[in-house]
């Protein structure tokens, strides 16, 4: 059976459809729906348990400052302090475990001054390099506990990806405790990444919106793309229904990077973090980034030629900011707000790419990155060269429905929640 998911799967990134299907919706907004039973987390129900899950095992944690119990106590000091864990290490990720990097950072090889255990950097590491840090490290079981935010080229699904790699080839146990999405779990967006343009911001194909949790992607990316298996448990969540956004979670919220401050942020975050491709600014350096896009030059017409194209759940401000850092650091640009009235309807890949369409025509200063980035981020050069070509949204968004179609069905197959 995992076989011949990965041929279906393969094989159906390579496919391009010019097929005009309306995009499903992705998420639901107006009222955040309560849960009928109390979530809890992954990590919650691993300690409800007595941490039976890892008993009498050396345990080193994957995590960063995301990891937190309902108290805002971070699970690191939480399970240091309990005498049924062997904590024996921490890995951090990009940012590091206790998020002092900014992006494309890490904070290296030291010891945690608040519990004195050595942590270990995993940033850009994987594959033998990364599996001997594991084995030196001393462990024989590695616990994952990261809040995602539902985006393919966030890179902490793919440290988890690279972890799950790296701990097979060094013979460790590995356990995923399991948070929400925060922007629902209901059906995967957007494109599905082409092999030829796997970097650390997409290992493997799936969608862009992936609409999955960590627990569900570990399972996939351990029957679909591993070599060798990890031998795997995840501990799931309990009261978490598919169709939840964060704030029906009753969590405290905290950012997985610096420059994802909300679950706002999150929410538009699928689309305009494409912007990185381009040479506007996608927000970095402000209170809103991926909210707000601009450049120097650009002005009202923009935001009326996305409001002129009514795409559903979403309207556009003219907007004038100055960015703290990053691209226009200390100058006023010009751009837009996007403003999320109705998550029900809002689609933030489509309207990603309706931005790029609208900023293309209105602006005779825009460009792609010279790396072709957008590439990477969409995981094809197919957005672009479309794009170029001065092709609407629909065609834009019709061209991939076949490979995304294909990334659902074997999606399902790994979903552990309703």
């Amino acid at each position: 059976m995992r076989l011949s998911r990965r041929n279906l799967l393969a094989s159906a990134t390579l496919a391009a459809s010019a097929s005009m299907a309306a995009v499903p919706v992705l998420s639901p907004h107006r009222a955040a729906p309560r849960h009928r039973e109390p979530l809890r987390t992954g990590f919650e129900r691993l300690a409800a348990d007595g941490y039976a899950v890892l008993g009498g095992r050396r345990v080193g944690v994957v995590t960063n400052p995301t990891g937190i119990t309902r108290d805002a106590r971070h699970i690191v000091d939480v399970m240091h302090e309990d005498p049924r864990v062997e904590l024996t290490a921490v890995f951090g990720p990009e940012h590091g475990f206790r998020g002092t990097a900014q992006a494309g950072g890490s904070e290296g090889r030291y010891d945690d001054p608040a519990t004195g255990l050595p942590v270990y950097d995993t940033y850009l590491k994987s594959g033998r390099p990364l599996a001997d840090i594991f084995t030196a490290s001393g462990v024989d079981t590695v616990v994952f506990d990261i809040q995602d935010v539902g985006a393919r080229f966030y890179t902490y699904i793919w440290t988890l990806y690279d972890c799950m790699e790296a701990a097979a080839l060094a013979g460790k146990r590995f356990v995923v405790l399991d948070r929400p999405n925060p922007v629902t779990g209901r059906a995967a967006e957007g494109p599905v990444l082409h092999k030829e343009f796997a970097t650390f911001i997409g290992r493997q194909p799936i969608a862009q919106a992936h609409g999955m949790t960590v627990a569900e992607l570990a399972r996939l990316f351990n029957g679909e793309f591993l070599t060798t298996p990890v031998p795997l448990e995840t501990v799931r969540m309990t009261g978490w229904k598919r169709e939840a956004f964060y704030d029906a979670s009753g969590l405290p919220w905290v950012p997985p990077s610096p420059n994802m401050p909300t679950p706002d942020t999150a929410l538009v975050y699928s689309g305009t973090c494409m912007f990185e491709g381009t040479n506007l600014s996608e927000g970095r350096g402000t209170t809103r980034p991926f909210e707000l896009l601009g450049a120097e030059g650009i002005d009202g017409r923009w935001a009326a030629a996305a409001g002129e194209l009514g795409l559903p759940g979403v309207r556009f401000r003219e907007a004038y900011f100055a960015p703290t850092f990053s691209k226009f650091q200390g100058k006023t640009v010009g751009g837009v707000q996007i403003h999320v009235h109705d998550r029900a309807a809002y689609d933030p890949v489509r309207t990603g790419i309706a931005l790029l369409v609208t900023a293309r025509k209105v602006w005779d200063g825009f460009a792609w990155r010279p790396d072709d980035w957008i590439d990477k981020l969409t995981g094809s050069s197919r957005v672009r060269t479309m794009i170029d070509a001065g092709a609407g949204v629909d065609e834009v968004t019709g061209a991939w429905q076949t490979e995304l179609a294909a990334f659902r069905r074997v999606r399902e197959g790994y979903l552990l929640y309703k």
